[in-house]
C-alpha cells in the first residue's frame, strides 16, 4: 500500500512552514529535520551528528575507513572513494557561484552554502547560483 502511494500523485503530508509536500509521512519527518536542525544519528567514532541514518552510514564508510587509495593531484589529500575526488577537487576551482546575501562568503556548491546557513541561522533555504 505504501509503495502504491508513490504512483497516485497525491502528497497528503505537507510541511506547515514551507510549500513542500510528500507522499509518505516518514519523508515529511526527514524534511522537517532540515528546518529544526535535528540530527538524531551520532557517529560512534567522532562527534558528528546526522539527520538521516543513510548519511551516517556514508560518513562512517568514507571518513573512518583506513584505506584511502585516491589522492588529489593538487593538494595530495587522500580520499577513500573515487566519487569523492570530483567533489573534493571543486575546492580548488575559482568558480564559486553560491553566495550568502548577508556577507561576502561564497561557495562552490549549494550544499556548502546550505550548511553554512544552517550553522549561522538555524534554517535551511533553497538557493540558486548568483
Amino acid at each position: 500500500k505504501k509503495h502504491l502511494q508513490t504512483y497516485t500523485g497525491k502528497k497528503p503530508y505537507q510541511c506547515s512552514d514551507f510549500e513542500s509536500a510528500f507522499t509518505h509521512n516518514d519523508h515529511l519527518i526527514i524534511h522537517l529535520r532540515t528546518h529544526s536542525g535535528e540530527k538524531p544519528y551520532k557517529c560512534s567514532k567522532c562527534e558528528k551528528y546526522f539527520s538521516m541514518n543513510t548519511n551516517l552510514k556514508r560518513h562512517t564508510s568514507t571518513a573512518h575507513t583506513v584505506e584511502k587509495p585516491y589522492q588529489c593531484k593538487q593538494c595530495n589529500t587522500t580520499i577513500s572513494h573515487n566519487f569523492q575526488i570530483i567533489s573534493h577537487q571543486s575546492i580548488h576551482t575559482v568558480d564559486k557561484p553560491y553566495q550568502y546575501g548577508q556577507c561576502e562568503k561564497v561557495f562552490t556548491a549549494s550544499i556548502h552554502l546550505k550548511q553554512y546557513l544552517r550553522t549561522h541561522t538555524g534554517k535551511t533555504l533553497s538557493m540558486q547560483p548568483v
